[in-house]
């Protein structure tokens, strides 16, 4: 269905109002700006902030929705055969050769960072989103392997294979953090891909293999 002028406007908006926010962010640090900066800023009301933006935070992380879905996605469009860690693990090195800001190898993504890390309360929102994309990823996982409901291996197989993307990220921000150029420090994110796959399991390699037509 095409996108109505109204819709239009309101996804404009939501995005001009998420852009003026994050500029103040990056300048001056999300504690210290406040929501009616942000409303002065974009030209609108305090109101119609949170009327796209419930909270604060939701400001910075306007795309939680797509960063919880996205392994699951990875995993309900694998290839026939291709396994879901093998369909993670893939586009995670893909992610890193293309310098990604999933994997937190873009231009600028440093301070994007900073300025969470910096922040109690969206170092509180970022476990928050790990956590749902885990359980994401496990309910995915249990409808893919066709598991039983009793059955705790989708959980636990989503808990390892996204604590393995986040170990990667945090390898990378440290290396960056440390001087490492993007180059140098890509390349041997690729090397600690290597090593994570092959400490895990068979049954967490090959679960959830995608049935050949």
């Amino acid at each position: 269905m095409a996108e109505g002028l109204r819709e239009r406007k309101k996804r404009q908006t939501r995005q001009y109002i998420s852009d003026v926010a994050t500029g103040m962010f990056m300048e001056r640090g999300f504690e210290a700006v406040t929501i009616a900066e942000i409303a002065e800023a974009a030209e609108v009301s305090v109101n119609t902030v949170y009327n796209y933006f419930p909270t604060k935070e939701d400001l910075f992380v306007d795309r939680e929705e797509e960063i919880i879905d996205r392994p699951s996605r990875l995993v309900r469009e694998r290839r026939a055969g291709q396994s879901a860690a093998q369909a993670l693990l893939e586009q995670l090195r893909r992610d890193i050769r293309e310098r990604q800001p999933y994997v937190g190898l873009s231009e600028g993504y440093e301070r994007f960072r900073q300025v969470m890390v910096d922040s109690p309360t969206l170092m509180a929102r970022l476990f928050t989103i790990q956590g749902k994309t885990v359980s994401h990823l496990g309910v995915t996982l249990r409808e893919e392997a066709a598991a039983a409901p009793e059955d705790p291996t989708p959980e636990f197989v989503a808990h390892q294979l996204v604590g393995l993307q986040n170990a990667v990220q945090r390898c990378i921000m440290r290396a960056l953090t440390e001087g490492g150029g993007v180059d140098e420090v890509a390349e041997d994110a690729l090397r600690k891909v290597d090593v994570m796959e092959s400490l895990l399991s068979d049954t967490v390699l090959n679960y959830a293999a995608k049935n050949t037509p």
